[in-house]
């Protein structure tokens, strides 16, 4: 069968489109723009010095993913925080972590965790205190708990529930006792399912889960505002 190749303005219009959406996807991540924060096309086209075109579809395709919202005539605006909605987010991870630690206290698959030694199980003065890279690195741990399962379904669900939480972990994160605990709550995970002790492993990862998903409701527009600040250098 012949192949049928995109013509050449395609192909760039394409490429322009994913450049505009990640750049947007990271100020939306970074507090850059924050939640209810408006804005129209022309402003992202000027600022991203392309044409309106690719710029429609990198917010037509974040508006898909529920990151923005469209106003008929009145432009664009960051999708608002929804809590009732991250706290059923944070209960199915829950399902989906707890199955993880199941599989892999039950399995022999537990060498795909040896990255994670070097990370979290390491003495106080060794930890990252950086709540942005912290935050990244918990995003990571929890990812290659359920990928080390081998289930690649199971991997992908639970990937989209990260991608939809990213906000409020990286809020969760300004704090520094947040940083301490995660380490600790960790390495206290990793220990038992290395130790093959699904019991122990389970009621730590969900007392974990459970706490980040308190936290959910203390994030306030004062920290949000503080962060925007952070992320403008000031």
């Amino acid at each position: 069968m012949e192949r049928i190749s995109k013509p050449r303005g395609a192909i760039r219009r394409s490429n322009l489109a994913e450049a505009v959406y990640a750049r947007l996807k990271a100020d939306i991540f970074e507090f850059r723009l924050l939640p209810g924060a408006r804005f129209s096309e022309n402003e992202v086209a000027a600022r991203s010095r392309v044409s309106r075109t690719p710029v429609r579809e990198a917010l037509m395709r974040l508006a898909r993913e529920g990151y923005l919202q469209v106003h008929a005539k009145a432009g664009w605006s960051v999708q608002p925080l929804d809590f009732d909605q991250f706290e059923h987010l944070y209960d199915l991870r829950i399902v989906l972590e707890l199955a993880a630690v199941q599989k892999l206290c039950a399995g022999k698959n537990r060498g795909a965790l040896d990255g994670l030694r070097s990370v979290w199980l390491v003495s106080p003065r060794k930890r990252l205190t950086d709540g942005a890279r912290v935050a990244r690195l918990d995003e990571e741990f929890h990812t290659a708990l359920v990928a080390a399962t081998g289930n690649p379904e199971l991997a992908r669900v639970h990937q989209s529930i990260t991608e939809r939480i990213r906000i409020l972990r990286r809020l969760d994160f300004t704090h520094s006792e947040r940083i301490i605990y995660t380490y600790q709550e960790h390495a206290a995970i990793l220990r038992a399912v290395l130790a093959r002790n699904e019991k122990r492993a389970s009621a730590l990862l969900r007392a974990h889960v459970e706490s980040s998903k308190a936290e959910v409701r203390t994030i306030s527009l004062h920290r949000l505002h503080l962060a925007h600040l952070d992320a403008q250098g000031g």
